[in-house]
């Protein structure tokens, strides 16, 4: 089975804990803290492989981590930091969150990097906690907890053409006839399992790449047989070849089938059935005169829609070079902007509602603290260093009620907040 679909789990690293520590040296009985800081945990990275083109890996193993941080020593030193786990995928592999089935990111066009998971920051040492008024701080920020995501990989070929019919209508001979691809062709009356890929090289050089989607089945769009992971396929694609049996060799009615297509494809995704479509009648080596019924039949129902409609043989090749010309046309008259997927589901920004929390005043340092293991976890997701991370972390401080806390606690504007390493001053 073509390994088009993948769930994995994976993890970041934690961060090491600071250390606390203080210098121990002759004639130096009381000398200060020197506790070092945790290395930071490490990242989990998705690449894209240009060499791949299945998830075939990703099936046999499902659990992927990067290196936790090391926690940090004595005489201040630092912990190593952890190594980050990369992920190779194929070119077109969309990634969602398993749950929600929401688009993370989608590994297309330019996008062939991304730091899915950071790895949680390393905590601070003791070095950093002293003070005029607390010179021997018994206290070490801890690491920050690793991220862990269950995810969908999903490969959705990336092609310029999608050929699509019901099995047996010739596909994979055009496929061969016109591509650089080799099928596997024999007169099955079951449906070929792989998306099969290949670059239609025309005389001007400007080629495009074609893909004969397995054919579908009524019923597709409901998952019904391997609908689902054969849909998914032509979400990309710019243009439809709807492949039919012209000399009835099958017994089919092709206008039927047409329509059925069309109906599954407007059932998955309605998008996908507004694509340009274009007719190839087929087989018309099978038929003693130029034209017959069925294909007079398909002109008179499709070509008053827009639709054109071409008798082919895709194994003597006649009127295929035709057929070619007009999709290229139809390709070179749209938007040559690839199909990629927006993000809808953001790491950075997963919450922990049930997750407790503190707000305090300290006195003794004349600071707000806001601690908690919510806390910690929240700023171990969030970037505080982009614009939306920050935005997040605005909102987060809003919706979970700590704003009204810390103004029942009397805050004033210029007043220091602290929530672990990170301190800053509030102001409404």
């Amino acid at each position: 089975m073509f390994a088009d679909r993948a769930a994995i789990y994976v993890k970041s690293g934690k961060g090491g804990d600071g250390h606390v520590s203080f210098r121990r040296e002759k004639y130096v009985p009381n000398g200060g803290p020197d506790g070092g800081d945790g290395g930071h945990g490490g990242d989990v990275i998705f690449v894209v492989d240009e060499g791949l083109n299945t998830l075939t890996d990703y099936r046999h193993i499902r659990k992927y981590q990067a290196q936790s941080g090391e926690n940090g020593g004595k005489k201040n030193c630092r912990g190593k930091d952890g190594e980050d786990i990369i992920l190779k995928v194929p070119a077109g592999t969309v990634i969602k969150e398993a749950e929600s089935g929401k688009v993370i990111t989608d590994m297309s066009g330019d996008n062939k990097r991304i730091v899915l998971l950071k790895g949680g920051r390393g905590g601070n040492g003791n070095q950093h906690y002293a003070t005029s008024t607390m010179q021997a701080p018994k206290y070490a920020q801890p690491g920050q907890p690793a991220k862990e995501l269950n995810l969908i990989l999903e490969l959705k070929v990336i092609a310029d053409v999608g050929l699509v019919g019901f099995p047996n209508v010739g596909k994979s001979t055009f496929l061969a006839r016109v591509t650089n691809a080799r099928p596997k062709i024999a007169n099955y009356h079951f449906t070929t399992l792989n998306p099969n890929l290949g670059v239609v090289d025309m005389e001007d050089g400007n080629g495009f790449v074609i893909a004969d989607i397995p054919g579908l089945i009524e019923g597709a769009s409901e998952g019904i047989g391997l609908g689902h992971e054969f849909l998914r396929h032509i979400e990309r694609t710019k243009v439809m070849i709807h492949m039919v049996d012209a000399a009835g060799s099958e017994g089919r009615d092709p206008i039927a089938d047409i329509y059925a297509i069309d109906k599954e494809l407007e059932a998955y995704n309605p998008e996908i059935a507004a694509k340009p479509q274009v007719i190839a009648a087929n087989k018309v080596d099978l038929i003693y005169e130029g034209e017959n019924e069925i294909i007079s039949k398909l002109k008179a129902e499709f070509e008053p829609k827009g639709i054109s409609v071409y008798p082919i043989s895709a194994v003597s090749g006649r009127g295929v070079k035709e057929l070619l010309y007009h999709v290229k046309n139809m390709l070179e008259a749209l938007d040559d902007t690839p199909v990629i997927f927006e993000q809808e589901f953001f790491p950075d920004q997963m919450v922990f509602e049930d997750e407790p929390y503190t707000v305090t005043y300290s006195e003794e340092n004349n600071e707000y603290v806001v601690e908690g293991p919510r806390i910690e976890k929240m700023l171990g997701y969030t970037n505080l260093e982009s614009e939306k991370g920050f935005t997040f972390f605005q909102n987060f401080l809003k919706q979970t009620g700590i704003l009204d806390e810390l103004e029942a606690l009397g805050i004033q504007e210029g007043d220091t907040v602290r929530m672990y390493g990170l301190a800053f001053d509030y102001y409404k």
